[in-house]
């Protein structure tokens, strides 16, 4: 399994009544798109979030995230959450709702 089925049912459960919301096997887990704009995902059992700018260093910092990485180098404002940071249901909400801040920052997409 390339990623915590689990973990991708909560998150359907969070996006449930969300429109603009679509899913996309990419990076070898499965991403979550609102308004056309990647903001979160799992691979493996890691959540994986795009937080807003202004926000990147601050989260960075919390013992349960560390930055996005595939290749070597940092994609800079993704992070990973590490399963202590999204056990409970309050827990993963914040991290949900930080990735749709992300996402509402920037204009919708338009679809071709």
């Amino acid at each position: 399994m390339a990623y915590d089925e689990r973990l991708a049912e909560r998150i359907r459960g969070y996006f449930r009544r969300r429109k603009g919301v679509e899913e996309k096997r990419m990076f070898g887990g499965l991403c979550f798109m609102f308004n056309g704009h990647m903001c979160c995902g799992v691979k493996t059992d890691r959540l994986m979030v795009r937080v807003p700018p202004d926000r990147y260093e601050t989260l960075l910092k919390r013992s349960d995230v560390r930055e996005m990485d595939f290749t070597g180098k940092p994609l800079k404002g993704f992070v990973f959450v590490s399963e202590a940071g999204y056990r409970t249901a309050s827990s993963l909400a914040f991290w949900l709702d930080e990735a749709v801040k992300c996402a509402k920052w920037k204009p919708p997409k338009k679809r071709w």
